[in-house]
């Protein structure tokens, strides 16, 4: 297992994750203007079998185009060994940042796949253990099994539960509360966690849904509750809702940081609790306050990135274009 260590997950931001058939030209061109914190190229379910091979190779010239509002680029390949091979090699370039692998079983599908990707930072100049791995488990043995492929690899940074292949592995339909995933989700939450990596999942509204996008916003706050850091849609629709649901709201950001200034301002007097707004804040509360601050610098920090890349998107493309063509 590659030893290299990828960007801090405190720092990591996928909100929002847009996932569309990286062979429809219109998806692509329109991609870095949706606002997602990571857009997806998908080469998996949303691709026919007859189309992969041509899919798998528009990857590489759609990265700087995908890539020009700033967000984070993933492309998702699929699972059997010879097509993961052949995808892997189509889309591991500079401007990548993350690979996400579907319905894993195992710890050892993992392994595998991050050698390969390893092997390919080495042979195209990408910095060792950069590209990052977002996993989802679909099938009742990946569920059990989350743990251990949640640790699998440093390259990890996300992990989530597939609703679709999950239920029908089940025999039973979505629904919009999500009871029958209540078990699954919940293991692979704290699994994630665990681990130390972020869960994603969206919790109180009905799997791809799109017209009424405004409901994800209040599945989004509610996911957060959970402790859920983001999750992915088919449509852009639901993108900006998702971003600002999973976002920490101003005002608790703004209790957390009177309430750290208070706890420490009570460190120098002899004391390590203080209440705040009626609220008693010890050691332990004063660390919850110091990590959802840095989550909101995080946020905020994407969300900068995010603008200034549309200010000038062509600009973007071209510093994408020119990483890639040094190879």
């Amino acid at each position: 297992m590659d030893s290299t260590q990828p960007r801090s997950i405190d720092r990591l931001v996928r909100r929002s994750i847009l996932i569309f058939p990286v062979n429809v030209q219109r998806f692509v061109d329109k991609a870095h203007l949706r606002g997602a914190d990571c857009i997806t190229m998908d080469l998996e379910d949303s691709v026919p079998e007859a189309g992969k091979e041509s899919a798998r190779g528009l990857v590489k010239e759609s990265i700087p185009v995908v890539g020009k509002g700033g967000g984070d680029v993933a492309v998702r390949i699929n699972r059997p060994i010879d097509q993961a091979t052949m995808d892997l090699e189509a889309s591991v370039w500079p401007g990548l940042t993350c690979v996400a692998l579907p319905k894993v079983e195992s710890a050892e599908e993992i392994r595998v796949r991050s050698d390969m990707i390893e092997e390919l930072e080495r042979r195209r100049g990408i910095e060792a253990g950069t590209v990052q791995i977002a996993v989802a488990v679909e099938t009742a043995l990946g569920v059990v099994r989350g743990f251990e492929i949640a640790s699998a690899s440093p390259r990890i940074v996300t992990i989530q539960v597939g609703a679709e292949d999950m239920t029908q592995e089940m025999g039973v339909q979505t629904s919009a509360d999500g009871r029958e995933l209540w078990y699954a989700r919940s293991k692979i939450l704290t699994d994630a966690y665990a681990a130390g990596v972020q869960p994603l999942g969206l919790v109180g509204v009905e799997p791809f849904t799109w017209r009424e996008p405004e409901k994800a916003y209040d599945a989004a706050v509610n996911s957060r509750r959970l402790g859920y850091k983001g999750a992915q849609s088919i449509h852009p629709a639901p993108i900006p809702f998702l971003n600002e649901g999973f976002s920490i709201p101003r005002e608790e950001a703004a209790f957390m940081r009177r309430a750290l200034e208070a706890f420490e301002e009570g460190l120098e007097t002899g004391t390590a609790s203080v209440s705040v707004d009626g609220r008693m804040i010890d050691i332990a509360s004063a660390e919850r306050c110091r990590r959802v601050m840095a989550r909101a610098d995080a946020i905020a920090e994407m969300d900068e990135m995010k603008r200034e890349a549309l200010e000038d998107p062509d600009a973007m493309e071209q510093r994408l274009w020119a990483a890639i063509e040094k190879i």
